[in-house]
This record gives structure tokens, C-alpha cells and sequence, in this order.
């Protein structure tokens, strides 16, 4: 089934938002159990809270004349950590279809800022986004994942991005329920210190095998929660592999996954510094085009990131 052409594919910059739930939980002083955003879109101060957190990468994408990718709420709203949080397949459900609707309202709510946005449904990993969750098989993962594509879908998404992959099992699992589901899906996988998934495939591997496994869905795929220093090396080397990185949502700390889960205070890094990086990585990766920020970041990182990278686009 033919899926409809994605913006972010046209070579413009997009940018995305940064880190939802490092902002909330260390800058808003919010707290989030087990990590979860979704609750939030059960009360109407929480989705103010989400308002205002969208609104300011609006108006960074605004100010650099750029697309924006803005990801639903949901990186925990999947089975296991929604149970945890009292919710059942069918609150998910509504739960999943509401985050969508919300961030098209978002959309609506900011037309006059002439900024292309896109509504992306953001699914994250079964188990903790550091770690492999217990070996799920391809075919189990869409099983388990298949659900909240399908909420997706029906509530009308631009795309499904999931986010923090740390297998390409999980990952391919994923690209086959949207392929059910007739939807784009993006891929970002997570990487260690040393450049390699948790799973100890290769970067490398881990886009062939995914994308050998589903026939080439993938719209494209992005890194995510590492800092650019863990990966820089391994996206230098010559591989055809690597042409189809389009995106890239960095964390601000150079600290490894282990420490980062270990910190009680937010590593905010240098936003300039991180900038700078994304500059010199959109000179090796000739594909990247959508750029945000991860664990630590925030508008501020995202307005750095955009101020470095948007004059790389004038002349395309």
C-alpha cells in the first residue's frame, strides 16, 4: 500500500523538539512516573503544559524558517508501561488517538506562524529505552507495538517514529505493523559510548538487517539519546548504510546511558558546542535533514541547533 510523501523528505531542514520528559521532570519540576508524558492529556493543566512546551519549538522553527516534526506524548503509552500506570488496551487506545489529535491541534492552533509542521506518533521501546528488552522476535514486537501503530493510524498521524530502538528486531517488529497499517515509519536507533546498539549490533547492521527484513519501508532513519562524540567515528566511515540516516535527536551530556540513568541533576551541556556538532555531522551525512534534541535539551539547544544548520540549507 502506497503511503503518502512525508515534507521532511523534500531536503529542507526540519527540526523537532528536544527532551519532553527531561524538560518536564527538571525544568517544569513535574513528576513522571516511570518516565510516562501521556497522563498528562487526562487533565487540562497538563495539556497546557504540552502546549507551552510545543509552542516554544514553533516558534524556534518559526524564527529559522524551517519545517518541525512534533512527537506525540507517547514514548511509554505501549502495553507493559501502560499497565503500570492503570491503563488498559482500550484507555491506550484512546489515550494514543487523543495524543494525535492533540498535536494536529497544536498544528491548527499555529497556521499562522508558517511554519510545516508534521504530526508524528512516537513509539517507544517495550522495556527501558537503555536496554534490550527480553529477546522479542520481529514477529512478536509487531504483535506487541501493533496496537499503538494501529491508534496512530486511525487517529490520522503524519507518520510513526519509534524512538530509542536499542534492536533491530524490536525495530523491524515495529516497520512491519505500520507497513500492516498502510503508515510511514521512521526509525532511530539509540547507541552506546562506543557507537554500537545495546543489542551489540553495529549501526550499521542494525539499518541493513531492518531494512532487508521489511522490504525497505523505512522513510528513513535517525540516532537518538547519545551525544554526538559517541557516534561521530562510527557515521565517518564510508558506508552505504549510512545514507539512509536522515535524522538526528542528540543528547546533551557526553555521559554514558549507564550514568545518565545513575543523575539526579540535568546535564544541560553547551547548546553552541552541540550546535557545532550537528553542523560538522550534516557535512558527513549528506542526508540529514531533521535535527532536535534528546535527553537534556530543550528549545534553547533547539534554537542553537537551527541558527548553526539552517544557513548549510540556503543554497539546496
Amino acid at each position: 500500500m502506497p503511503t503518502p510523501a512525508l515534507p521532511q523528505l523534500d531536503g529542507r531542514l526540519f527540526l523537532t523538539d528536544g527532551g519532553l520528559e527531561t524538560s518536564l521532570i527538571f525544568l517544569d519540576g513535574l513528576d513522571l512516573p516511570h518516565f510516562a508524558a501521556f497522563p498528562l492529556l487526562e487533565t487540562a493543566e497538563g495539556r497546557r503544559t504540552l502546549d507551552d512546551y510545543f509552542a516554544a519549538y514553533v516558534a524556534v522553527a518559526a524564527r529559522h524558517g524551517t519545517g518541525l516534526v512534533l512527537e506525540s506524548a507517547t514514548w511509554r503509552a505501549n502495553p507493559d508501561w501502560g499497565a503500570a500506570l492503570g491503563y488498559d488496551s482500550a484507555a491506550l487506545d484512546a489515550v494514543n488517538r487523543d495524543a494525535i489529535a492533540h498535536v494536529r491541534a497544536v498544528r491548527d492552533g499555529h497556521r499562522d506562524a508558517g511554519v510545516t509542521i508534521v504530526a508524528s506518533g512516537c513509539v517507544g521501546p517495550r522495556g527501558d529505552g537503555y536496554v534490550v528488552h527480553e529477546a522479542m522476535t520481529a514477529e512478536e514486537a509487531a504483535d506487541y507495538h501493533g496496537p499503538q501503530v494501529r491508534s496512530f493510524a486511525a487517529a490520522e498521524a503524519d507518520l510513526v517514529t519509534a524512538i530509542t530502538m536499542t534492536s533491530a528486531a524490536e525495530a523491524t517488529g515495529i516497520v512491519l505493523a505500520a507497513r500492516d497499517a498502510g503508515i510511514p515509519v521512521v526509525i532511530s536507533f539509540t547507541v552506546e559510548t562506543d557507537g554500537r546498539l545495546p543489542s551489540g549490533e553495529s549501526l550499521s547492521e542494525a539499518i541493513v538487517l531492518t531494512d532487508e527484513a521489511t522490504g525497505g519501508y523505512v522513510s528513513y532513519f535517525m540516532i537518538n539519546c547519545a551525544h554526538p562524540t559517541h557516534f561521530a567515528a562510527t557515521v565517518e566511515e564510508p558506508d552505504p548504510a549510512f545514507g539512509r540516516i536522515r535524522g538526528l535527536r542528540a543528547n546533551a551530556s557526553r555521559m554514558s546511558h549507564a550514568e545518565l540513568d545513575e543523575a539526579d541533576e540535568l546535564d544541560a551541556g553547551d547548546p553552541e558546542e552541540l550546535a557545532a556538532r550537528y553542523a560538522a555531522l550534516a557535512r558527513v551525512l549528506p542526508e540529514l535533514t531533521v535535527m532536535g534534541g534528546c535527553c537534556g535539551t530543550d528549545a534553547r539547544h533547539v534554537d542553537a541547533i537551527g541558527a548553526a544548520c539552517a544557513p548549510l540549507f540556503a543554497d539546496r
